[in-house]
Parts: C-alpha cells; structure tokens; sequence
C-alpha cells in the first residue's frame, strides 16, 4: 500500500497547532530509551494527581472487572493504570515516528512464532487478535521486525495527524485498512496476509452482541468471526506486555482457536472476548480502562458510568 500523498492544503495556517503537535511527538520519539521512558513516568505522575474525567470511568471498569479486590487494592491499580498512561504517550510517539535502529535496539522476547510459520504453510491468513494496551501501537512496530503485518483504524479527525500518522504507519506495515474497509481486509487476509486487530472496544455497532467480559455483558463487535470467516484465516491470540524497569517488552504469540470461526458466532465472540481477559489479567494496569468499555447495556441494565 503506497504512503498517502502529500496535499498543500495542509499547510494552511488553521493546520499549524497540528504541525506543532507533530513535531513535539517528532521530537519525544528521537529521546534516548531510557530518557523518554522518564518521560512517560513523569507524564503518568501528572495524570494520576490531576482531577480528570477519565479516572471515574476506570474506577468504574476496575470495580466491575475485579470485584475481589478490596477497595484500597483497586484504588491502586487506577493509579497504577493512570501512571501508565504517561507511558503509553511516549510509546505512541516512539512507535509511530523513532527511528528503526531504535526500535531494533529495545530490549524484544518473541514467543509462539511457530504457530503463524504453522498457518502460513497451510496457506491461511493470520488474525492476530489482541486488546487495546497502553504499548500496542509500539508492539506492532515491534512484532514487524520478523513478520509483515496490517492493521485496521479508525480515520483520525485532523488532516494533519492522519496524514501523519498513516504515513509512519505505512514505513511498517504492509497495509492500514479503514474499519469499514472489509473488503481490502478480507482480500489480504485471502492472499495469506497477517491482520493485527483489537475487537475489544464498545463500537455501539448494530453488528456486536452482548457476551461476557469479566464476567460481564459487554457489547462485542462481531467482526472476528466474519472476518476470520470471509477471510479462510486463522485467529491467533497476541499479547504483549511492558517488562518492569526499562526490561523491554515480551510478545506473545498463542496457539491458533480452535473450530474459530465455528457456525456460532456468540460463541466465537466470546471465546475471543476470554482470551483477551486472560491477557488483561496478566498485566492489568497496563490495559486502557480509561475507555467506556460497557457503555452499551442490555436493555433494562442500569448504565455503569457517571453521567
């Protein structure tokens, strides 16, 4: 997929608050490692103390998805998550526009590799499925160093940052597909092509269902299932997790879910909605509970957030 072209309109002055936008995350991601991981710490301790409308929205998420922690246990892992979010700043920068011999000099474990090699010599294609973590914008950077991947998003709402971000992107990956764009999706899956995708936000589409996450109903997109379906792949569980003390990163590669996609699609949905559970539970202040996960109740549930 070639780079987006260049159009003048966006030097424009009323694109220039963008531009400088750019330049700071320019400018964060040619940082030392260890320099710019003092910076997401120093960011995350601004956001845990300031009074910001996204704390009682994980305070919310942490209560309903850990109802055995006690109080302070939970009061803990929301600043613990808020502290994370100042990382997961920088390593958006740094995945999006470092350099590549500072991606290839982080500290990388790559686990389960043989399970996409496997699929590939079936000839299938891979989904790589995972969840939304503060790092994963950088893990795709990362996991590209030994295999090529395309990702799905969502067009950003400024020129500038579209065209910027989509252009870094596309220094990485062999293609970025709109979420609408299902049948560029299902075509480079068809060709044996690997789909890095995260189906675990609240879309509010008329495709989700409702199935338990946390032991909760959580509106899920169903599009695992299609895809994987329309697509003849494979669904391969992928996560990823920040080591503690500037240790690098482990990429997870999981055995291939079997009989997904099946003719039941609640089922497949949910059993895609375990495995990212799983993951959760394995670095849990690492996971973005800053998003309105259960915003869409089953009729007649009381909401879960503040208004």
């Amino acid at each position: 997929m070639p780079r987006p072209s260049f159009d003048r309109s966006l030097l424009w002055p009323r694109h220039w608050g963008a531009w400088l936008g750019v330049a700071a995350i320019w400018l964060i991601a040619r940082l030392p490692y260890r320099a710019l991981m003092r910076v997401g710490r120093w960011l995350g301790g601004v956001a845990m103390r300031i009074d910001s409308a996204r704390r009682p929205i994980a305070q919310a998420n942490i209560a309903l998805c850990f109802p055995e922690l006690d109080a302070h246990q939970q009061a803990a892992l929301v600043d613990a998550h808020l502290r994370d979010i100042g990382l997961m700043l920088v390593e958006f920068a740094l995945g999006w526009m470092g350099r590549d011999a500072a991606i290839a000099a982080l500290p990388l474990t790559v686990e389960g590799l043989e399970h996409l090699e496997q699929a590939r010599a079936q000839g299938k294609g891979v989904l790589l499925v995972g969840g939304h973590f503060s790092h994963l914008e950088l893990c795709a950077r990362l996991v590209s160093q030994r295999i090529r991947i395309a990702g799905m998003y969502r067009r950003m709402d400024s020129a500038v940052f579209e065209w910027a971000v989509l252009r870094a992107r596309l220094h990485y990956a062999d293609a970025m597909f709109e979420k609408d764009d299902i049948r560029g999706t299902v075509k480079y899956l068809r060709g044996g092509g690997t789909l890095w995708y995260a189906p675990d936000q609240d879309m509010r589409s008329k495709d989700n269902v409702f199935v338990p996450f946390f032991g909760v109903p959580a509106a899920t997109i169903t599009a695992t299932h299609h895809l994987a379906r329309m697509g003849n792949a494979v669904v391969i569980p992928f996560f990823h997790r920040r080591l503690p003390e500037n240790g690098g990163y482990v990429l997870r590669l999981g055995e291939p879910l079997a009989q997904v996609p099946s003719d039941d699609v609640l089922q497949d949905t949910a059993r895609v909605n375990a495995c990212i559970e799983q993951m959760v539970r394995a670095a849990p202040e690492q996971y973005l509970w800053v998003h309105k996960r259960f915003k869409t109740r089953p009729p007649g549930m009381a909401p879960i957030y503040p208004r």
